[in-house]
């Protein structure tokens, strides 16, 4: 067995980095190395500079020239640390089989699976058919404003294609098999300014109070439920965040009101739609208002299918599981592959992942890379 192809040294290796957004440390190259020794032909492209931001690691690496490029995406950019390790966050230890570490579930283990399983696959020759890809980048846990989604457009511009995409992010709730992500909802943040005009709070006809407006506001979009979810999803979600007013004075009535809130849609809205139906309703309660929308990513679905099927069969044949084929959480860069291809996302075990010794299990290791490894035999068997 070559050196690449156990998971274990590279996940370490890249925990070792200390690579917090935008900051890469070295992560990047790591991985290049590995990949090279492999024969894949790398790409660095930095990005961010060139708009006035903090630089961006990004590697684009691809063995094979023809069809279909089964390309899997990831990031070796992780959260900051934070507090109440006990263990060296960025040591790379194994103990009571777990490597720990920031980034060893979301996503550096993941990148080293599939890793090992190219390497295994290769074991056997060349590659039986198409091509293989990594898209990784260090802009995931941040902004995502220079990372896949402008690398993605790189691509384009020289006629690379993606036919299939596997996400490595960290899927599993609570053992590996349990879930595969085949699509994501939406997340949109409004920030919501209720103007009225200040006034003394003893003679309040004098003033125009913003807060019973700002609080009817938000009732009448929190009274009811957008919806009450889709075959694929469950119900779309509105969360109030923030009420701030800025008011030390208890005898004056303030100039505005503001509020902030994040709703997680489905695929029966469209960020468009939302945006509408909440001017609707702030319209009906009357008065000035300023309404500011930021939609980090509308909602997809990649239907159920070969990719799913293949991945599904994958998990069942190494843990004896079937998945469970989901549209919860977050947000991921999946977001923005759907527009070039299916995509699925499927990882190690989710629950250390942003917090304290951040871990996975080395059997875990094993276990994504033989899925890997079976997924890619599947999707480039040579066609009969």
């Amino acid at each position: 067995m070559s050196f690449f192809a156990d998971p274990l040294p590279l996940a370490q290796a890249l925990i070792r980095r200390p690579s917090v957004t935008p900051a890469d440390s070295g992560a990047m190259a790591v991985l290049e190395q590995a990949l090279a020794s492999l024969g894949f032909t790398c790409t660095r492209i930095a990005l961010g500079e060139d708009r006035g931001r903090p630089r961006i690691e990004n590697l684009y690496a691809r063995m094979g020239a023809t069809a279909p490029n089964f390309c899997f995406a990831g990031h070796t950019d992780v959260v900051p640390e934070g507090g109440g390790w006990t263990v060296d966050p960025f040591g790379g230890q194994v103990i009571d089989g777990h490597v720990y570490g920031r980034g060893a579930a979301d996503m550096k283990g993941g990148i080293a699976c599939f890793v090992a399983a190219v390497a295994r696959l290769l074991e056997d020759g060349p590659l039986p058919a198409g091509s293989i890809s990594l898209l990784i980048t260090g802009d995931e846990e941040g902004r995502s404003l220079d990372g896949t989604v402008r690398v993605l457009d790189w691509l384009a511009e020289r006629g690379e294609k993606l036919d299939l995409c596997v996400v490595g992010e960290p899927t599993n709730p609570r053992v590996l098999g349990d879930m595969i992500k085949i699509g994501r909802r939406g997340s949109m943040n409004g920030r919501l300014r209720v103007l009225g005009a200040q006034g003394h709070a003893a003679y309040p006809h004098l003033a125009d109070n913003p807060i019973p407006r700002l609080l009817a506001m938000l009732t009448a979009i929190t009274s009811e439920p957008l919806d009450q979810g889709s075959a694929h999803f469950q119900a779309s979600t509105l969360a109030v965040t923030t009420i701030d007013v800025g008011n030390p004075a208890t005898n004056v009535i303030p100039t505005e009101a503001r509020a902030g809130f994040n709703i997680r849609f489905n695929d029966l809205h469209t960020s468009q739609g939302v945006e509408a139906w909440l001017r609707r309703h702030f319209d009906a309660v009357g008065g000035a208002y300023e309404l500011n929308i930021e939609v980090s990513g509308d909602s997809f679905l990649t239907p159920p299918g070969p990719l799913s099927d293949a991945l599904s069969r994958a998990v069942e044949a190494v843990t004896g599981r079937r998945p469970e084929l989901s549209t919860s959480g977050g947000t991921s860069d999946a977001r923005f592959i759907k527009n070039f291809c299916p995509v699925a996302e499927f990882g190690l075990v989710g629950q250390s992942m942003h917090k304290a010794d951040e871990r996975a299990a080395v059997a875990d290791l094993e276990g994504l890379t033989e899925i890997y490894e079976r997924v890619l035999r599947e999707m480039l068997a040579p066609a009969c």
